[in-house]
């Protein structure tokens, strides 16, 4: 059985990353394997998957910022607002130029309201959005609020379709976790009057995991069940400020008891004398607590 950590995989497209976690699941021969964010099955790149105890660190690694390159369509809409749905709209995007295309992004960047797509997993009432679209309903959603740091343009290419001309944009996206990218094409397609969707979506990062230590599924077929490329201690000291706790301290957190603060803004990792994980803290009230503890019983 493979060891408690996280994987990072170079998802594939066609994949949802419940397939993912399932492939997963086989190869560390464990079922205590989750993800961290989903990915449309359309999208590629990093899908941050954790093994055994590191489930526990998963809710961390989805609240992590993300980045992606992606393109976008103008002068079609689609019922999903990216490739996988059918097309509902076409315009001929001929009368869109660059500049009317970077003065749109300027908007759509930021801290924004953003509506998520209709056919998302977001519950209405306890059920996925998605799927009361596919049982005839109508769906409006209420505007989160997100942040898009960046949203820059790489490429702009034109090319005619169906006798009219389409305008796909390449760009780089840095949000914070539960923005749509597909919302942002549709969106901009929206501000500019032609209709837009997502064609392509890429995953480079997920807070400070790219696609660089990102393996494949082959590369992992291969070093089953060793399938983990950052161990649980390891992980923990990449994703979390850190403090060193003494062999009492240890015991005491170990157990669920509180520590004193230390003035760390939190959430943080806290090691024992040997170096092994035991906690994830956060101070308040005068106190170090955990929030969860992760040192073996």
């Amino acid at each position: 059985m493979s060891a408690d950590g996280l994987v990072v995989v170079d998802k594939p497209g066609g994949m949802t990353s419940h397939d993912v976690v399932a492939r997963i699941r086989r190869l560390a021969r464990t079922r205590r394997v989750g993800h961290g964010g989903t990915l449309d099955p359309m999208a590629t790149g990093v899908l941050v998957i954790a093994v055994g105890r590191a489930t526990r660190l998963l809710t961390y690694v989805i609240g992590a910022g993300k980045s992606y390159t992606a393109t976008i369509r103008l002068g079609q809409s689609t019922v999903t607002d990216d490739a996988e749905g059918e097309v509902v709209r076409s315009v001929d995007a001929a009368g869109v130029t660059e500049e009317s295309v970077r003065a749109g992004l300027v908007p759509l960047t930021g801290e924004i309201d953003q509506v998520p797509s209709a056919v998302s997993a977001v519950k209405i009432d306890g059920r996925r959005a998605y799927q009361r679209v596919r049982d005839g309903e109508s769906v409006v959603l209420a505007p989160r609020r997100v942040t898009v740091s960046r949203f820059d343009v790489l490429e702009v290419r034109r090319e005619t379709v169906d006798g009219r001309t389409v305008v796909d944009v390449d760009v780089v996206v840095d949000c914070s976790s539960g923005t749509y990218v597909r919302a942002l094409a549709r969106d901009l397609g929206a501000a500019l009057g032609v209709g837009g969707h997502l064609t392509a979506l890429r995953r480079t990062a997920v807070g400070g995991f790219t696609l660089a230590e990102a393996s494949t599924l082959p590369e992992l077929e291969e070093r089953a069940p060793e399938v983990v490329n950052l161990p649980l201690d390891a992980a923990a000291r990449r994703f979390f400020p850190q403090r060193q706790a003494n062999a009492d301290e240890a015991k005491v957190l170990s157990h669920g008891g509180p520590l004193d603060p230390v003035g760390i803004a939190g959430p943080y990792a806290v090691f024992g004398p040997e170096g092994n994980l035991i906690a994830i803290v956060s101070e308040k009230g005068g106190r170090a607590r955990a929030e969860i503890v992760l040192a073996p019983a």
